[in-house]
């Protein structure tokens, strides 16, 4: 299995052993949040409440947090109030093959999302005393988020480090241990750290059974193929390459 830290893992070592991790309640935040514990981090998990459509992840992410038995804090905000995606209006969550995802950026996208994340996530790391923040962001099987990429992350770290008080006599790290995965080898990864995928939530409808239309579906499903497991989340409907997926002999 490749390393899912590839060259962040000395970076990672530097630090004290307390971190922040993002759980969306979501499969990649999931993951991520049980590699930071294998690492040995002293962990607090926080997730947003932001007017997402998608709200119930935010059960599930408690659940995980229980699992693990850690801290969990929820910030509040509106980000209805800003709108521009179907995730925080009432615009519809599109629908498209598996092949389209990556040709544009979905109306799923949520402006500025992680920016914002980010910022409030660094806040608590400064009074928790932490020096590095989690988040399960992916640049290889995603639906194209500009906010995933890792010269934002880059750039953000540094913005992170000139404007905080941490920042001017240590430094504050983001680690994105899962951005240069496949959807696959992050399942594969999560299954080898018994991650509760059955406790986790990634349709963007909201419901709760997971679609198996949108983007995230997509991907989820796409992941477990590749990786030769079978999704333990029940789903109203499943894309034709998960039938006959499950035709086959699966773990």
């Amino acid at each position: 299995m490749r390393d899912p830290a590839r060259g962040q893992r000395a970076r990672i070592a530097l630090t004290n052993n307390r971190a922040v991790v993002l759980v969306s309640g979501g499969l990649d935040s999931a993951t991520v949040l049980a590699y930071a514990l294998s690492l040995g981090f002293e962990t607090t998990a926080i997730s947003f409440d932001y007017g997402q459509r998608h709200s119930i992840e935010l059960e599930s992410g408690k659940r995980i947090c229980e699992h693990y038995g850690i801290e969990r804090k929820i910030v509040n905000l509106d980000m209805k109030q800003i709108g521009g995606s179907s995730l925080t209006s009432d615009m519809n969550v599109e629908t498209r093959s598996i092949d389209e995802i990556s040709e544009s950026i979905p109306t799923s996208y949520v402006p500025a999302r992680n920016t914002i994340f980010l910022s409030i996530a660094s806040a608590f790391a400064e009074v928790l005393d932490a020096d590095t923040l989690f988040i399960g962001a992916n640049a290889v099987d995603y639906s194209g988020y500009p906010d995933c990429r890792p010269k934002f992350f880059n750039s953000m770290e540094n913005t992170i480090n000139l404007g905080t008080k941490r920042g001017q006599h240590s430094r504050l790290r983001i680690a994105v241990p899962l951005q240069y995965l496949t959807k696959g080898e992050i399942i594969s990864l999560g299954m080898s750290l018994k991650v509760p995928y059955d406790l986790t939530h990634s349709c963007y409808r909201g419901e709760d059974e997971a679609c198996g239309e949108c983007d995230s579906c997509l991907l989820r499903l796409k992941g477990f193929v590749d990786s030769g497991f079978r999704d333990p989340v029940k789903y109203k409907k499943y894309p034709d390459f998960y039938e006959k997926y499950l035709g086959k002999s699966v773990l």
